[in-house]
């Protein structure tokens, strides 16, 4: 018989090193630095909290990991700037509509069977042809989302066969084909939840982030003519975006500089 074994207090337990500094740095950025400071080097900030410098780098890669700070060849560890304010909502985040605009760029589209689970999600048959664009949002020349935007053949009927050629004009053209038959078909309802995620590989690659890196998740399912027509994955860098709710109950994401000032 197994023997239960008991469940230890959290507060009995011991807070990480490196987790402490974190703290205590995050304490001392916001009181004696400003944006775009340089931090001291490595040895000049051990010796002033009494650490070693493993214990340092641990503290200083958790907090470029949540967008607190910036690493520069050549320069040195800079305090990073506020996040950049995202509008999220049928104009701006995921809705075809936007695929003309220059914060949008389409990376490619494939065509394939839906797997049971992208099915499922969709109100669809397994195995029906699912169009997949991939998407990039800029914001200020900077990457700041991925997404993968899933529409059933079923919705795209009129769909022209086009070649797919794989990183070239086929894939680009298909894209177009379906954003734009997307944009005809209009939009009646659309429900959005957001969730915190890590960047896998594919993600993380076109995010330009290391794998595992904690991203916020915006999944949005748009209805047309009382049918799911779409389904938007859209894979937000969290070291960059600040999301709020607004009272349109559309999630947005609000400039943190903005806040400051209002």
């Amino acid at each position: 018989m197994a023997v239960p074994v008991p469940a230890t207090p959290a507060s009995t337990v011991p807070e990480p090193k490196y987790w402490h500094l974190r703290t205590v740095l995050v304490r001392t950025i916001d009181g004696e630095f400003s944006t775009g400071q340089v931090l001291p080097n490595e040895r000049e900030l051990a010796a002033r909290f009494g650490v070693a410098r493993a214990t340092l780098r641990q503290a200083l890669d958790q907090l470029e990991l949540e967008g607190r700070l910036v690493r520069r060849r050549g320069i040195g560890t800079l305090i990073a700037a506020p996040r950049v304010g995202v509008p999220v909502g049928r104009g701006d985040e995921g809705w075809p509509s936007a695929g003309r605009s220059p914060s949008w760029r389409s990376v490619d589209c494939v065509s394939a069977p839906a797997s049971a689970q992208l099915a499922q999600s969709l109100g669809i048959p397994a195995g029906e042809t699912v169009h997949t664009v991939r998407r990039l949002r800029l914001v200020q020349g900077q990457i700041m989302a991925a997404e993968s935007l899933h529409v059933p053949d079923s919705a795209v009927p009129h769909l022209p066969a086009v070649p797919q050629l794989i990183g070239g004009a086929g894939e680009s053209d298909r894209a177009r084909s379906v954003l734009r038959q997307l944009e005809r078909l209009g939009v009646d309802g659309e429900s959005r939840s957001v969730e915190l995620g890590v960047a896998e590989a594919g993600e993380a690659a076109l995010l330009e982030r290391p794998p595992g890196t904690p991203v916020l998740v915006v999944t949005t399912q748009y209805a047309a003519a009382g049918r799911l027509v779409a389904l938007a994955v859209s894979t937000y860098r969290s070291d960059t975006c600040k999301l709020t709710f607004g009272e349109t109950g559309l999630v947005e994401v609000t400039p943190v500089e903005a806040a400051r000032t209002a």
